[in-house]
């Protein structure tokens, strides 16, 4: 678990305003069936793969697969600069993505992507340790850093967790 206090308190928050501003129907799916934001940094470690969600300029939607990292309260995920996704997220960076293991588990989340190493301007401050973080995962010369992959940081504003068995998915 990487999150700070202060971020889990944010990430709590996001979870308790989004299921109260959810549909009754999907109240009525996962307000008893739901991880809390430290249940849920205990769960999300290491990669996830994500359902990702763009639009083309057409408003058509599409979706792919991506890795996702969930770190300091947000999904991290990356893919190649010359990727259809990359370029609908540069021209429209709101998104979706969903985190499914079976019926163990549904993480859903709405928001807008940060860029946090452009090819053109400043990366995010951040980004060193991300990078590092990265890196370290995959291998530091799995790709070109540099040139190769553009990272994501999601910024949600609606997220919601389905989980229908707590103990399955905390225990050790």
């Amino acid at each position: 678990m990487r999150e700070t206090p202060e971020e889990l308190t944010e990430l709590q928050d996001l979870l308790d305003s989004s299921l109260s501003r959810s549909t009754s129907h999907l109240r009525s799916i996962i307000a008893e069936r739901t991880l809390t934001a430290g249940q849920l940094t205990q769960v999300l470690t290491g990669m996830c793969t994500l359902a990702l969600s763009t639009v083309t300029a057409k408003g058509e939607p599409r979706i792919s697969g991506v890795d996702g990292h969930f770190l300091h309260g947000r999904w991290h995920f990356g893919t190649a600069h010359s990727a259809a996704k990359a370029r609908h997220l540069a021209a429209r960076p709101a998104a979706s993505v969903a985190h499914l293991r079976g019926e163990d588990l549904g993480v859903f989340t709405h928001g807008r992507v940060e860029i946090l190493n452009p090819q053109d301007g400043e990366p995010a401050a951040d980004w060193p340790d991300l990078l590092a973080y990265l890196k370290d995962f995959y291998g530091s010369d799995a790709f070109d850093w540099d040139r190769e992959v553009v990272y994501y940081r999601l910024h949600p504003h609606w997220m919601s967790v389905y989980a229908p068995d707590v103990g399955k998915l905390t225990a050790t």
